[in-house]
Parts: structure tokens; C-alpha cells; sequence
């Protein structure tokens, strides 16, 4: 077992069978004293142990996966689905955004627009990506390049991993709500197909800003929501402590937003989650992309323009009803 790899708490029941499996080894080889029985026996637990951990588990815990340090990025992604990718920068405004990255790339032998989303790895890393969250600039130079796949006719996948916009003094004053709205305004009507991906975390705004799709799917892990659990739970509750509340409240999971409508697929992670495998999560990730793309291919643009308005108009469908109190019932009746 790797001794330096990242651990969540509720993984410990793992990670205690993984170190008794380590010393077990330890001591085989140091003794001469066969014990592979013993060792099959624990590596046969640790795998029961991880199908009933990662089964059930809650919001919360999900949301934690979402955001493992060890967990794929967008650049992860891209730079093993993709070839040719070759990126671009600067918003020709003000500066270039490091939080937001993207280029042309081939995919499967055809041209495409990527996006995405990118975390850094360490301290230093990731205060140069902002730790991904994107100022106004980020989400104009998306904006460009988007406009640069709509006139040369490429198709446009963006990575979605964010815990939202960045929302210091500099990204107000150079008006980051201005720049997301303008975001999802445009890419309501780009007449090229468009396939966004929440592989992490998918936070507001800062999401959707290059996330309006034809398609939006979502890694098994990843959550995608109007705002992050510690906020939701610092607005209802004056305490971020009620993050694990908030989470279940939001139903941010892919399989709830995908019984809500708000997701069309979701792309299964292996056993742990896509820091577990990152490759086999990558995989997945490829065949799913070009699965959505074919069916998208050939799509005329006035399609696309009106199924993506569609898709979008039926989110957020309520009932009302109504509720008599029994002290209102007494009043009328008296």
C-alpha cells in the first residue's frame, strides 16, 4: 500500500485490511514462512470491504470523493482522450486564466474545442490555478474559443470541476456574474453540438458558465449543484458544520440529478472512485464522449439550438398545494 496516499475517514475500515496486508507481506518475506493463504483470505476481504464502503454511500461522502486530491483533472483527461491538444490563452481583455484551460484537439480522428476546468496538485500549483476557480477573464476566454468553434464548425467538450467562480474584490469589480451570464447566453445558441462533463465538483455558477449543453453528464462521484454544501449550510444554518445536512438536502448526486433530469448520463467510476483507477476512469470517460458525440453528429443546427432550449425550460418543475392549519380551520368554522 502506498503509505503517502490520501485517505478519506470513512475509507478506514480499507485502509486498516491494506496496512494488515502490507505487514503480512512484510513479515512472508522476511521469515521464509509461507502465509499466501492468509494474504488471498485478506485481499478477498479488503475487496468485500470496498463493495459495502463505496455502496452505501452518502451525499456527503460523496462530495468528499468528488474532491480527493488524488482524483483525475481535466488535464488528465484531455491530455489521455485527446490528441493533438494544443492550447490557447488569453481572454484579449485582460489576462490569461489558469483556473480555465483550453485548445484545439483531435478525437478520434475529427477536430474538436476542449475545455476545461484544472485544479493544481500542491500548494504552489494550486494557487496558479486558483484552485480552480475561475475569474470573469477564465469564462471570456472560453467564450472565445467557443466562438471559434462555432465558425469553423468544431464541436465543443468542456471538463466541468469547480467549487464556483472566484468571487474576490478583482472578479467583481471586473464583473465575473456579467461574464457567466454572457457565457450562458451564447452557448444557449452556438449551432455546433456541445458536451460538457462534471468529472469533480460542480459548483453554481461557476459551472454553468461553461456548462449549457446538449449533453451534460456526470462521473458516478462527481456532484453538481447551485452552490457548495458548507455555503448551503452557513445560509440555513449559520454553521458550516451542517454541510453533510445541506448535501442530502441539495440531492447533488448523480443518480439523483439524473431521476431530476438535470444530468442525461451518468458514467460509472471504478470500485472507490477515479482515484482509485485513474485510467480505468479515463477510459470510461473516452468511450462515453464519443458515444454522445455520434448521436449528436449530423444534428442540424436549428435542432440543437431548440432541444437545448428545451432540455434547460423543463429544469425546475414544482407543485403546489395547499395546507389548512387547524387553528385557521377553527377560525372559519366559528
Amino acid at each position: 500500500m502506498d503509505k503517502s496516499k490520501y485517505m478519506l475517514e470513512f475509507e478506514k475500515p480499507v485502509r486498516d485490511l491494506e496496512e494488515q496486508l502490507e505487514r503480512l507481506r512484510e513479515m512472508s518475506e522476511t521469515s521464509k514462512v509461507d502465509v499466501s493463504a492468509e494474504i488471498q483470505a485478506i485481499e478477498a476481504k479488503i475487496q468485500e470491504t470496498k463493495r459495502l464502503v463505496y455502496s452505501n454511500l452518502d451525499a456527503w461522502e460523496k462530495v468528499q470523493i468528488a474532491r480527493h486530491v488524488d482524483r483525475p483533472y481535466s488535464l488528465d483527461y484531455i491530455e489521455s482522450i485527446f490528441d493533438n491538444f494544443q492550447e490557447l490563452h488569453g481572454d484579449r481583455a485582460f489576462r490569461d486564466d489558469h483556473a480555465l484551460i483550453g485548445g484545439t484537439a483531435f478525437l478520434n480522428g475529427k477536430p474538436v474545442m476542449v475545455l476545461g476546468q484544472q485544479k493544481g496538485r500542491g500548494t504552489k500549483e494550486n494557487i496558479r490555478r486558483n484552485f480552480g476557480c475561475p475569474n470573469p477573464e477564465g469564462y471570456r476566454k472560453a467564450l472565445r474559443l467557443m466562438e471559434l468553434a462555432h465558425k469553423f464548425k468544431l464541436p465543443i467538450i468542456s471538463f466541468i470541476d469547480t467549487p464556483g467562480a472566484y468571487p474576490g474584490i478583482g472578479a467583481e469589480e471586473r464583473h465575473v456574474a456579467e461574464a457567466i451570464a454572457v457565457n450562458i447566453r451564447d452557448m444557449s445558441q452556438f449551432e455546433v453540438p456541445i458536451i460538457a462533463i462534471v468529472i469533480g465538483e460542480g459548483g453554481s455558477g461557476g459551472a454553468l458558465g461553461v456548462a449549457v449543453a446538449d449533453r451534460v453528464l456526470i462521473m458516478e462521484h462527481a456532484y453538481y449543484s447551485v452552490i457548495s454544501p458548507e455555503g448551503c449550510a452557513a445560509i440555513l444554518w449559520k454553521d458550516r458544520a451542517h454541510a453533510p445536512k445541506a448535501a442530502a438536502a441539495l440531492q447533488i448526486t448523480a443518480d439523483k440529478l439524473k431521476k431530476l433530469g438535470i444530468v442525461d448520463d451518468v458514467i460509472s467510476e471504478p470500485l472507490g472512485g477515479a482515484h482509485n483507477n485513474p485510467q480505468k476512469a479515463i477510459e470510461s470517460v473516452r468511450a462515453a464522449v464519443t458515444r454522445h458525440l455520434d448521436a449528436l453528429e449530423g444534428t442540424e443546427p436549428s435542432a440543437l439550438i431548440d432541444g437545448r432550449y428545451q432540455k434547460y425550460r423543463i429544469i425546475g418543475q414544482f407543485t403546489e398545494s395547499q395546507k389548512v392549519f387547524v387553528g385557521e380551520a377553527n377560525s372559519e368554522t366559528a
